[in-house]
């Protein structure tokens, strides 16, 4: 088990919630503390669409409770009758995340007796409120989310895990159960790697320069996500084919090995160059005289096939599968480099130093 920041901050929230109520000498405090917990979320801008929500759950729950109580009495039945009638409404209002919350105060002030129902009333409801407004402040001030880190961090340690596997069954090297184990551990981390980038979507700029560069790393992430995703591609067809790729010609067999390895290390550089941390000239370079170009490869791949189509053991069939999945991610890799190189001729590396630092 690991105890994240968010487990950190549902505790330190809770006291909080309970800390202010008990300071505004607000009855049954601990409402406070529930609200603080419902209204805790992974990031800041989910919790302020969170506390919108809750508000108005709140005060539909609270005016419902003192309808209910103020014209059918406290009832028991009309206690379920008020939370059928409270749930229809919700929905009806898309405000499905504030059910809960929402019952709960409606709860709590229904189940009050006596000559001041409305007063107690109204101090259930703001103890409510106060719960949400501290979770939100907690979340706001105490250890911030930062979502860019995570998911460049995210990218990077997929990435490499992706990488070294790659180049074992590139080479028939790597075990068929152990690959097909990583395989399936790599695409729940690449779905990991969605949900923050989403996170990272959802964050809120303050200042108008901040938005432009937002805006631009985020097409930068986003294709590093997509690259990610081809490189994936190209494992899971190495691993699928590894007998057809055995079987191919050595001199076919090594040009898609080289190839490989040289898209890889092209892989690599480009995360340091974003970083940062490599020189533009020392960057492995696609378009020289030495690489074969993709046109190239094709007319290698057709002249391969007239010279073998009678032997058995040459499926051209499923090399062609590798062979697609391999230019793709070459070309999502000749993309992300051009996104990068566009980035830093705006905006200065020091922007990433930040990256870079935490990282590596």
């Amino acid at each position: 088990m690991k105890l994240g920041a968010r487990i950190f901050k549902t505790g330190i929230a809770i006291v909080f919630a309970l800390f202010l109520a008990e300071l505004l000498q607000l009855p049954n405090p601990v409402f406070a503390g529930i609200a603080a917990i419902f209204a805790l979320q992974p990031s800041i801008y989910r919790s302020y669409l969170t506390i919108v929500e809750q508000v108005q759950g709140n005060i539909i729950g609270a005016v419902i409770a003192v309808t209910f109580v103020l014209l059918f009495g406290h009832q028991l039945i009309f206690i379920g009758l008020a939370a059928v009638i409270l749930i229809l409404i919700m929905l009806k209002l898309r405000l499905e995340k504030s059910i809960s919350l929402a019952l709960v105060v409606m709860i709590a002030i229904m189940e009050i007796k006596g000559d001041e129902f409305l007063s107690f009333a109204l101090l259930r409801f703001s103890t409510m409120i106060i719960g949400v407004l501290a979770a939100f402040v907690v979340n706001l001030l105490f250890m911030p989310p930062k979502y860019e880190t995570k998911l460049f961090g995210s990218i990077h340690q997929a990435q490499d895990d992706i990488i070294r596997w790659t180049r074992l069954a590139g080479r028939q090297a790597s075990e068929h159960i152990a690959t097909k184990k990583a395989l399936v551990k790599l695409k729940e981390r690449l779905t990991r790697v969605d949900e923050l980038y989403l996170l990272f979507k959802e964050e809120r700029s303050y200042f108008k320069k901040g938005t432009r560069t937002k805006a631009r790393k985020l097409v930068i992430y986003r294709q590093m996500v997509a690259t990610s995703r081809s490189s994936y591609d190209v494992l899971k067809r190495l691993h699928q084919f590894e007998n057809e790729l055995i079987n191919l010609p050595q001199h076919f067999r090594m040009m898609v090995q080289e190839r490989l390895d040289t898209l890889l290390t092209y892989h690599e550089q480009l995360h340091l160059k974003f970083v940062g941390k490599l020189k533009a000239d020392t960057m492995v370079n696609c378009q020289n005289d030495d690489y074969i170009q993709r046109h190239e490869v094709m007319e290698i791949f057709v002249k391969e096939i007239v010279i073998t189509k009678e032997e058995e053991d040459f499926s051209s069939y499923h090399l062609l599968h590798i062979l697609s999945s391999i230019l793709n991610y070459e070309e999502q890799l000749e993309h992300l480099d051009t996104l990068i190189v566009s980035f830093q001729k705006y905006h200065n590396n020091e922007m990433n130093m930040k990256l870079k630092e935490e990282i590596y």
